[in-house]
């Protein structure tokens, strides 16, 4: 595997409310060095927002990094260095098994959208404008990204999911997912599945290439979804919703934004 800095460096050169423009705005994500640690006893890690999967625009400020170890605890990463364009950190790995990488949920941007024949749109996303009369509703982004990683065997304790907001449950455990073979998921919206929801599937690669979205998938009335990875290399899941928001909340909607970073082999 390619070290972080190199990484980095070589992507940065080249109810149900239902949203617009998926693959357009910007989408948080955790990217280790490494899936497979082997017996590695810390993994360093880059976060940043970007446009296009792993091409870092803007650091991650105010998240709340962490990670669940393989017992199910939770658990500190180390110092976090905020370059201009990303955000990296170290996390230990002495105990064997899998680790969730998380930046936590993070409380974003106010902003205010509007509804357009059933499409909810943030007003200034891909330069939006509300139309004269429009009736505007107050709203917060809220974000999430994910990675697993595993030192020695895999276990499943750090996939249980957190029943709260809008988050991605492995089926097909995250170190395992091969290329050419269909990996299984389930979305969940506050611990319950969340149906008819669009998923896009991108790839590391498709910044040279040109091919950026791997799948596109909704979610079945269960919550579950399937994607297949035709390559070998990185991956990132994307999924948006918008909601309203919790009672006591700052606005009474908000946009969620959920990712998850994994290799295929």
């Amino acid at each position: 595997m390619q070290s972080i800095l190199k990484r980095a460096a070589a992507f940065a050169a080249s109810a149900s409310l239902v949203i617009a423009g998926v693959a357009s705005a910007h989408m948080p994500y955790v990217l280790p060095t490494m899936f497979d640690l082997g017996k590695g006893d810390h993994v360093t890690v880059s976060a940043s927002f970007a446009e296009d999967a792993f091409v870092p625009e803007v650091a991650m400020r105010d998240a709340p990094f962490h990670l669940i170890r393989p017992d199910g605890t939770r658990g500190d990463v180390g110092p976090v260095t905020y370059l201009r364009d990303l955000a990296i950190f170290e996390a230990d790995t002495k105990m064997d098994g899998t680790y969730r990488i998380s930046t936590g949920q993070r409380a974003g941007r106010m902003g205010t959208m509007y509804n357009d024949g059933g499409k909810w749109i943030i007003q200034g996303e891909d330069g939006a404008k509300a139309p004269e009369g429009a009736s505007l509703v107050k709203v917060q982004s809220m974000t999430l990204a994910d990675a697993y990683v595993t030192r020695g065997a895999a276990n499943d304790a750090a996939l249980k999911p957190l029943g709260g907001a809008l988050e991605i449950q492995a089926i097909t455990h995250p170190n395992s997912i091969t290329a050419g073979e269909s990996a299984r998921f389930l979305l969940l919206f506050d611990g319950k599945p969340l149906a008819n929801t669009e998923i896009t599937l991108f790839r590391a690669a498709g910044v040279y290439d040109g091919k950026k979205v791997a799948g596109e998938t909704r979610s079945d009335p269960t919550g579950g979804f399937t994607l297949t990875p035709q390559d070998a290399g990185t991956y990132l899941i994307l999924v948006r919703h918008r909601a309203k928001a919790p009672a006591g909340a700052e606005t009474p909607y908000r946009s969620y934004t959920y990712t998850l970073a994994f290799d295929a082999a």
